[in-house]
């Protein structure tokens, strides 16, 4: 395969090609080599496109995830993309993606509806405190105040295979009102190794609205960001504030007219965290 490689576009965590976060998908990415993989991900130019290399057992595939600008660690929306894509191909059943971070087993089935799901399994995740400054700046870059901030749900960085520094507003309109200092905030995010922000504003015990912005890729801000999904699902168990057995809803793209709906599933014993969504192919000539 040559860098003409075909490239799947697929929206994530909807099942309307105008919804959720697109992403493209390279079915068979045998032979491109990682100059080639950045440009075709610049040229597509949604935040992520996920190259898979078959690895010579049925259902394993090697993964890897580009930005425009960057190679990611691991891409939740790109992943149910790509599942989702192969299911179509292949018919729905259990995936191994082989990625940077570790192994992460996908589930896919066929919907009520009659529409292909997806459920990642992360790697197991885990939190770390962020430092004073660092949040102060974060702050800054964001044009939020301390007092902006939710004080039940501390801030911290979380990883559930890429790292992002979770934040959570007091109020849905504090988090409907993001207009921020791009190059300030990926300055910083690029010094902390942060993939995304994960911005949050806690309807209900279980039902969160979140927003994600994504500068370090080039991007204003993710729709739907399955990485940052898992990611907060560690953070609420790490916590206690949820039960060790839950689901979890998450609301985000809807400030940006791209609606998105991510189920964040616990089990107790499992120290993996499961996001769930649907994906739909983009036709063509659809932004």
């Amino acid at each position: 395969m040559t860098e003409h490689a075909e490239v799947l576009r697929y929206a994530a965590f909807t099942t309307e090609p105008e919804g959720g976060n697109p992403a493209g998908v390279v079915l068979d990415a045998t032979g491109l080599h990682d100059a080639a993989m950045q440009d075709i991900a610049a040229a597509v130019g949604y935040s992520e496109t996920a190259f898979l290399t078959p690895s010579g057992r049925a259902g394993r595939y090697e993964v890897r995830y580009f930005s425009p600008l960057a190679e990611v660690p691991f891409c939740g929306h790109a992943t149910v993309a790509a599942s989702v894509a192969l299911a179509e191909h292949v018919g729905p059943g259990e995936l191994t993606f082989l990625t940077p971070v570790g192994e992460v087993p996908v589930v896919v089935r066929q919907a009520d509806d009659g529409g292909p799901v997806a459920t990642l399994s992360s790697v197991e995740p885990h939190q770390e405190p962020v430092a004073v400054a660092d949040l102060a700046e974060a702050l800054a870059a964001l044009d939020w105040s301390a007092g902006d901030l939710d004080p039940a749900l501390p801030p911290l960085i979380a990883f559930a295979g890429a790292r992002h520094l979770v934040l959570a507003a007091a109020g849905r309109k504090r988090l409907a009102a993001l207009d921020y200092d791009f190059d300030r905030l990926r300055d910083l995010m690029l010094r902390l190794d942060l993939t995304t922000l994960q911005l949050v504003w806690r309807e209900s015990p279980t039902v969160f609205h979140v927003r994600d912005p994504f500068p370090v890729g080039g991007v204003v801000e993710d729709p739907a960001t399955g990485a940052a999904a898992a990611a907060l699902g560690g953070y609420l168990r790490e916590l206690g504030l949820v039960p060790p057995t839950t689901t979890l809803t998450l609301h985000q793209g809807h400030d940006l007219g791209r609606p998105s709906l991510l189920t964040v599933e616990l089990r107790a014993g499992d120290p993996r965290v499961h996001v769930t969504g649907a994906a739909v192919r983009i036709p063509y000539g659809t932004p």
